[in-house]
Order: structure tokens, then C-alpha cells, then sequence
């Protein structure tokens, strides 16, 4: 018994003491929790305070920086006020000068109407006591007259309106003649003028489009292929096409020949495209040639086609287009005829616009004035007298078929659109370059222009222009004088006659020029 109650005891003292000690070391902890808070507490408000400081200083430094940029933005706004203040200032300156310059002026310019209203004043005086004296003269020498002549008033008046009138008559034909000529030379230079004008405002490129007739064979074995067994494939061929089909001992070439350039051209077209394929017989060679055949139409149905539009002339019959694209092949003197036909077309239209006529009736002639050159292979006759039967019978108007009758001048002219067509084909036809003039003839030709004016004496410089239909001179002013300019001028085209050949005109003109410079200080 006494041993279970100190067991007992003992265990309700300890109990005692670990509450106690449990209670010792919540209080420690607690009050060491409290020490860490107000630490901490302390930390958060000494981080406050130097946030609020750095936040501080931050926004003096904001307001100070605000401030210096309003600061400077006030200087360069003041210094632009300065600167436009200063130039208005110079700018009044330089009004004010002028207002005193131009007032300056006035003052000259009234002391100079002032004494030219002194001089006239004079003047007037002066002719008022010539007048006195000259009536009283005239009052004397027409009594002196009447005494020698023993003729009344009346009688010397009529005699002197009889003589005055023949006189009058004579000098008035002398001024219609003299005008008469000057009109001429007026309407001379107005006609060259527009025609300088039009061919200026068109600039097309010369092509001149040669057919070849000649075909690149790959070696000379295939001209065996060509020939055929006893001679078949080249009969057949020849059948076909219309041509004839030469073959000599030119290494690598086939010649084809024939007068009709489509027909050539369907030929050529299609031999190398059988030498391509490499299947040369009868048959074959009559389906190529009938394919290239419908090739080749429809390409110059388009090229007919092209053509009207590029003019714009509407309305044309579908078997003219396909004339006008036949003439794509045929050539003359090596020009394309239908570049030319369309070159006239627009040298026509812009001709008849400045001369006040229809513009678009005048491309229409110039486009079809050459449209015989498509069917004179197959038809006997001169191609403007084809041409104009074709046009006509496709219901073409008078004036497109009489100029492309006429364009020759074989006919009387009845249409103004005639002459305007002739003129365009014959510049179309001579300007350097669309018929093959070579480089080196052109610019031998140029030089020869310039080396006959330039030996005149008195000439000090010579220029061809307007590709050598124009040569400017420049003669010396202190040697020679306005009436021996003309002569040069006269001698030089003279010249030009005699020594040179050459289509169409060339226009002279020699400039003289005198040139007088005073400085004033």
C-alpha cells in the first residue's frame, strides 16, 4: 500500500512539473515570438520609411526632369518665334528696298514724262509754224503753177487723178503679184510644216521584213529524203505547195522559189516541219501541208485582224482582213507592205485631222490603199486598179476606192483623201531606214549634205536634221550680210540638185545672227 501511493505520487509530480515546464516553455517561446514580431515589425516599418523616401526623392526628380523639358521645349519654341520674327523682319527689309527702289523708279519715270511732254510741247509748236509756212508755200507754188501751166483748177486736178489712177493700177498689179507669191511661199511652208508635224508625231520603227526562201537542212543525206524514190516525195511536194523546190550542191540548204509569198511561206513552214519529223512520203507530206496551209491562214487572218484594230478602222469585210494579213509576207524593196499599209494609215489620218478633214476615212484609206499587192499574183493587172476593184466590190465608199486607184497619180485627182494618201506613201516609202538604206549610205549621204553647204565661203557650220530632209546653216554674221544669206541659201539647194540624188525634198535654212551685249554698272 505505501508502495502504490508513492507510485502515485511520483507520477502525479511529474505530471505537475511537466505542466509546469510545458507552461515555462510556452511562455519562453511566446515571448520569443513576440521579440521576433516587433523585429520584424520594425523591419517592415524601416522598409516602409525607405520606400517612401526613395518615392520621395523618385518624384522630385519626375517634377525636375518635367520641369527642365518644359523648360527647353519653351526655348526652342521662343527661339522659333525669334527666328520666323527675324525673318519677317528681313523679309519687310527687303520690301521696304524694293518699295524705295520702285519709287525711285516713278520719280525717274515722271522726271523722263516730263521732259518728253516738254519736247512734244515744242515739237507741236514747231509743226504749227511749219504748217503756216508750208500753206503759205504751197498757196504760192500753186499760183506760180496755175500761171505756167495756163490750166484752170478743175483741168489740173483731172489731169493729176488720170495720171494718179494709171499709176495706181500698175502698182497694184505689181502688189498682187507680190502677194500672190508670198501666199504661195506661205502655203508652201504651211504644207511642209504639217507634214514635218505628222511625221514627227508618228515615230514607228522601221522593220523591213525580208521573206527567206531558203531552208537548214541537218546534212546532205536528207536532201536523198527530200527527193524520194525516183523523185516522188519532191513531185508531191511541189504538187502541194505551188513552189518549186531547188536542191544543188549548197551543203546544208534547201532553196524553195515561188512568186506567191504565202504560198512560199506554207512551203517553207512545212519542210522543216517534215525534216523535223523525219517521215518524208506522199502522204505524209500532204497532211502537213494542208495543217500548215490552215496554220498559216488563221495567222494572217489574225495579222489582218490586228491591223484594223491597231488603225482602228471598223467595219472592214472579213475577205479584206485577209487580203491586208496576206500583205504581212509581201514585201517591197524589202519593206513589209502591211507595216507600210498602216503606217500610211496613221501618216493619212493625222494628215487629214490638221488639214480639218475626217480623220478616221483618211486611215481607212491609207490602210487599204496597197490592199491589191495581196492578189496581183493571181490577178492580171496593176495592184491599184486590183485594189480598187476589190474595194469597190466589197462596198467600200468612192473616196477609199479612188484612193487606192489613184495613190500612183495615174488618175485626175477627185478626192482630197488621194493626194493625202500619195504623200503619206511616198514619205513612208523614202524616210531613212524603211526600205534598207544601210548605215554607212545613210551617214555617207548626212556628211555629203554638210560638206557642200560648208564650203561656201561666209558658212561657219552645217547640220543635217529630220533624218537629211532639212540641212540648217550657220553663216557668219560680221561677213556676210541678210541679201547674200538668201543667196546662199539658193546656191546651197541649187547645189544639192546638181551633185546629189535623193527622194523627196530637202529644206534649207540659213540662220544669221547678229548679237549685241552692253553691260551697265
Amino acid at each position: 500500500m505505501p508502495i502504490a501511493l508513492t507510485t502515485v505520487q511520483s507520477t502525479v509530480i511529474s505530471s505537475i512539473l511537466a505542466f509546469v515546464l510545458s507552461f515555462v516553455v510556452l511562455r519562453l517561446l511566446d515571448h520569443l515570438r513576440r521579440r521576433d514580431a516587433e523585429s520584424e515589425a520594425k523591419a517592415i516599418v524601416e522598409r516602409a520609411e525607405q520606400d517612401a523616401a526613395h518615392k520621395t526623392k523618385a518624384a522630385e526628380l519626375s517634377i525636375k526632369e518635367e520641369s527642365i523639358r518644359q523648360k527647353s521645349e519653351m526655348d526652342r519654341e521662343l527661339n522659333k518665334v525669334r527666328d520666323e520674327l527675324r525673318d519677317r523682319e528681313r523679309l519687310l527689309d527687303k520690301r521696304q528696298d524694293s518699295i524705295e527702289q520702285q519709287a525711285d523708279d516713278v520719280r525717274k519715270q515722271e522726271r523722263i514724262v516730263e521732259s518728253t511732254q516738254r519736247k512734244l510741247a515744242e515739237r507741236l509748236e514747231s509743226n504749227k509754224n511749219r504748217e503756216v509756212e508750208l500753206s503759205k508755200l504751197l498757196d504760192l507754188q500753186r499760183q506760180t503753177l496755175h500761171e505756167l501751166s495756163g490750166l484752170s483748177r478743175e483741168e489740173a486736178t483731172q489731169r493729176l487723178l488720170t495720171r494718179l489712177e494709171k499709176e495706181l493700177q500698175q502698182e497694184s498689179g505689181n502688189l498682187i503679184l507680190k502677194y500672190h507669191k508670198k501666199v504661195e511661199e506661205s502655203v508652201q511652208e504651211r504644207a511642209r510644216e504639217i507634214l514635218i508635224t505628222t511625221l514627227q508625231r508618228y515615230a514607228a520603227a522601221h522593220t523591213a521584213e525580208s521573206t527567206t526562201s531558203t531552208v537548214d537542212i541537218p546534212s546532205d543525206e536528207m536532201k536523198g529524203r527530200i527527193i524520194g524514190r525516183e523523185g516522188r516525195n519532191i513531185r508531191a511536194f511541189e504538187k502541194e505547195t505551188g513552189v518549186d523546190v531547188i536542191i544543188d550542191d549548197t551543203p546544208g540548204v534547201v532553196i524553195v522559189s515561188g512568186f506567191d509569198p504565202v504560198r512560199r511561206e506554207v512551203a517553207r513552214q512545212a519542210l522543216n516541219k517534215l525534216i523535223a519529223d523525219g517521215r518524208i512520203h506522199p502522204s505524209r507530206i500532204e497532211e502537213i501541208v494542208g495543217e500548215t496551209r490552215q496554220e498559216i491562214d488563221r495567222f494572217l487572218q489574225k495579222q489582218g485582224e490586228e491591223a484594223s484594230h491597231e488603225v482602228d478602222v471598223p467595219g472592214l469585210h472579213p475577205r479584206l482582213i485577209q487580203l491586208l494579213g496576206r500583205l504581212y509576207l509581201r514585201t517591197s524593196y524589202s519593206q513589209s507592205v502591211l507595216r507600210h499599209s498602216i503606217e500610211v494609215a496613221f501618216l493619212t489620218g493625222m494628215l487629214a485631222e490638221m488639214v480639218g478633214l475626217d480623220g478616221a476615212l483618211g486611215r481607212r484609206c491609207g490602210l487599204l490603199h496597197d490592199i491589191g499587192k495581196a492578189a496581183d499574183h493571181e490577178i492580171e493587172g496593176g495592184h491599184p486598179k486590183i485594189g480598187a476593184d476589190i474595194l469597190k466590190r466589197h462596198g467600200e465608199c468612192a473616196e477609199v476606192v479612188h484612193a487606192a486607184f489613184g495613190h500612183h497619180d495615174e488618175i485626175v485627182t477627185e478626192y482630197p483623201y488621194t493626194v493625202l494618201v500619195a504623200t503619206a506613201d511616198a514619205c513612208s516609202a523614202s524616210r531613212p531606214g524603211a526600205r534598207r538604206e544601210t548605215l554607212e549610205r545613210y551617214i555617207r549621204r548626212m556628211e555629203e549634205l554638210e560638206g557642200i553647204a560648208s564650203s561656201f565661203p561666209g558658212v561657219d557650220q552645217a547640220f543635217a536634221i529630220q533624218a537629211g530632209r532639212e540641212l540648217r546653216v550657220l553663216v557668219n554674221s560680221k561677213v556676210v550680210d541678210d541679201a547674200t544669206a538668201a543667196k546662199i541659201s539658193r546656191d546651197v539647194a541649187k547645189a544639192f540638185e546638181e551633185r546629189l540624188t535623193y527622194p523627196g525634198e530637202i529644206k534649207v535654212t540659213v540662220l544669221r545672227e547678229t548679237r549685241f551685249t552692253e553691260i551697265a554698272r
